[in-house]
Order: C-alpha cells, then structure tokens, then sequence
C-alpha cells in the first residue's frame, strides 16, 4: 500500500520507533474509536478538533522583538473621535439639534495626559442649539484641550432653500465657536429625496456650503466610502467575512447602494469643483487597500489631505508601499483614531491607552507581526500588521503640525 504522506515514511523510517501519525483531511481511526461528532479530541489522540472559525485565536510562534511605547515622541493632536453623537436625544428621541456626550471631558483628560495627547478633536458636534452645547461642555469647560466639528442639517435638505439655509448655518457655527465640519457617509450611502433616491455626494445643493467653509477657511472632514470588502458579497473570498457577518447591516452589496468606485468618482468631482475648499479624506481616502490610488487623488488635488483613522489595520500589513506613502506625503497624512470612548462599534475604535500604544508603535517602531486592535480576534480581518519606523522628522508633522495647520494652530 502506498504511503500517503512524508510523516508516515518518516514513521516506517525509524523503525516503528515513532508513532503513526493521522493524514490530513482523513480520519484513519477504526469506527470503535471515533469520537462523537463534535467532541474535542484527547490530546493523546494527535487527532485536531473541529474548531468554529470564530473560536479560532491562534498564538504566534515567531520569537520577535517587542516594544510597548507608552508615549510618543512628541505631542499628539488627535483630529478623529466621537465624544458626542448628535440628532438624537438621550432617550433616543430623534432631534436634529440634541447632541448626547458619550463621556463626559473628566474621563477623557486622563487618557490624554498619560498618551501625551495635547489636543482632541470631536468630529461629531451636531450643529445648531447641540453644537453650542457640545462646545460648552468640552472646548469651553477645558480651554486647549478640545475642538469641535459642526455637521449639516442632513434633514432639511430637501427645502427649497437649503442651499442659502445651510451656508448661513455654517457661518453661525463658525461664530459659535466650531473649527470646522464633518461629513459622515450619510451623504452617498443615506440620505435620499422624497422619491427614495440616494442623493449624490457631488449634489449641486451643498455647494454653497462649501464654499463657505473655504471662505471661512474651515477644514472639510469627509467620509463617503467604507472598505472595498463592505461592497463585495459576504462569502469565503471575502477577507473581512468575520466581521461583515456579525454586522451584515454593514454591508453595501446587492442593493441599491452605489458601488465603490462611483463613490470615489463622485468623490473626485467635488475636489475638483472646489480647489478653494481644505479637504481631509478620512481613513486613507477611503481606500487604505490601494495606496497608489490614494497617492493619485493626493496629487491631483493638492486642497486635500488623509487622515490615518482606523486603518492602521490596513496600512500595517503594507509596510513598505506605506512607508514609501509616508515619505511622499509627510506634510498632509493627519494623525487620527476614530476612538469612541466606552463605545461598543468596533473593537478598534474602543477608547484608551492599549488604542493609542498600538498606534504610536505601528509608527515608531519597526516590530513585526503584531496586532492592530487592543481586542482579542482581529476585528476587520485574520492578519496582523507590521511597524513603520518612521523619523522624528516626519512623526512631528503627522502627529501633531499637519493637523495644527488645517486647524490653525501653532506647530511645535
């Protein structure tokens, strides 16, 4: 009988001297000695159990260095969070000005003193009577220490005088104190007109709104697209399986949604229709997976600048396309971490200091293999990332002056 593999020669090579070992994808015990379907296997038996995927948390067998960097190398302005959420009251009444803290500033400052932190943007400020109480609650009550994005009035989109309404609200968000305006993927993937059609992310209707915040030299933050896997179908070739099939809601696949290039084409004729307007194009651009296309957007329109928010998990398994990303780009990739304090969306975005150790050693270090996430299973895909290494030099201007000019601050 033919052996079937290299361990069983390997067996009759020494004699008898070493136990048979069981070929893979075949049960060779007698039926006697077969476990019941399911059970876990003795561990004299050399016979694998079968393990659910999502059990599945394998221990690395590489031998590595590893650093813990508890402090970066100089001062940090975290320009993407979420310390308040607006539209929505506290017991979950919808209300286009209510704005809910998710954790009040005294919890916060701890963690950016120990993390060196200096500064913190919340993004999500809400707008109108909510922005001014956003403000209060954080930038006024800490001096320093906070800032605070207004957002538009997503519900009166369809009035017919949104466009004039929503400039004039900009300019009273400017004079009440927001530093500039955050865009969520609402616009692209939600919002829709009386006839249930999306609107598009280039809709003529905002482009008084932003071409007040050029005049008002407010920053733009805008995030229109998700990870090309969201737009893919939910099946084995798709790397982040895992976590689409825990959120399926997350999915953009097989209705009506646009699909993922004509999102960033979409994208691409707003940046090019307002060369006057400072752009930053959340998480990489949105396409942290295709860094060359990232470096094509970056060229064509120099108004534009990325910020690095939860995609470390991304970047981090690139490293070389990305540092060579980092080099070219030093003076308009923003330091950001979409960290939600005590919140519950995904384990990356979980506030704290494991959150940001694991960010400043991606960039400061050039360890190998390690995780993206302070979370147990990777929450976007099955891999670990890799360190980047990068100079004082560049570090100075992603952690902290490239944010400081779009927000008009002093750099260090």
């Amino acid at each position: 009988m033919p052996m079937e593999t290299r361990r069983e020669w390997l067996a009759v090579m020494s004699g008898g001297l070493m136990m048979p070992m069981v070929s893979q994808g075949r049960d060779r015990r007698s039926p006697a000695d077969a476990s019941p379907a399911g059970q876990r296997a003795g561990p004299a038996t050399g016979v694998p159990e079968r393990l659910p995927l999502e059990d599945f948390q394998p221990t690395s067998a590489l031998h590595v260095p590893e650093q813990r960097v508890e402090r970066p190398r100089c001062p940090v302005i975290d320009f993407h969070t979420h310390l308040t959420w607006a539209g929505r009251t506290a017991d979950g009444r919808d209300d286009a000005e209510a704005v809910t803290t998710i954790v009040p500033a005294s919890d916060v400052l701890p963690v950016m003193d120990r993390k060196a932190v200096t500064r913190m943007v919340n993004l999500t400020g809400g707008r109108g009577a909510g922005l001014v109480d956003a403000i209060a609650r954080f930038d006024g009550a800490h001096a320093g220490r906070f800032l605070t994005f207004t957002e538009p009035w997503w519900s009166r989109v369809n009035d017919p005088d949104y466009p004039a309404f929503q400039a004039a609200e900009i300019e009273r968000a400017q004079r009440a104190g927001a530093r500039g305006v955050k865009v969520l993927k609402t616009l692209g993937l939600y919002l829709r007109d009386p006839q249930g059609r999306l609107v598009p992310v280039d809709d003529p209707r905002f482009d008084p709104m932003w071409e007040t915040c050029a005049a008002l030299e407010l920053p733009v933050a805008i995030h229109v697209a998700d990870p090309e896997a969201f737009f893919t179908p939910i099946d084995r070739f798709n790397e982040r399986y895992e976590e689409l099939s825990h959120h399926p809601d997350w999915s953009f696949h097989g209705r009506d949604f646009p699909g993922f290039q004509a999102l960033i084409e979409a994208r691409d004729r707003l940046f090019a229709r307002h060369p006057r307007t400072r752009w930053v194009a959340l998480h990489v651009g949105h396409h942290a997976e295709d860094l060359a296309d990232v470096a094509r957007m970056l060229d064509r329109f120099p108004h534009v600048s990325v910020d690095l928010a939860a995609r470390i998990g991304e970047l981090g398994r690139q490293p070389r396309a990305c540092r060579r990303f980092f080099d070219r780009y030093q003076d308009r990739i923003v330091f950001g971490t979409d960290a939600v304090p005590n919140g519950h969306e995904t384990p990356q975005q979980l506030f704290g200091d494991a959150l940001y150790e694991i960010y400043y050693r991606f960039l400061e270090t050039e360890d190998e293999y390690f995780d993206y996430a302070p979370a147990p299973v990777p929450p976007q895909g099955r891999w670990r990332i890799y360190g980047i290494g990068l100079p004082e030099s560049i570090l100075r201007q992603v952690y902290h002056d490239n944010a400081a000019r779009l927000l008009g601050l002093d750099p260090l």
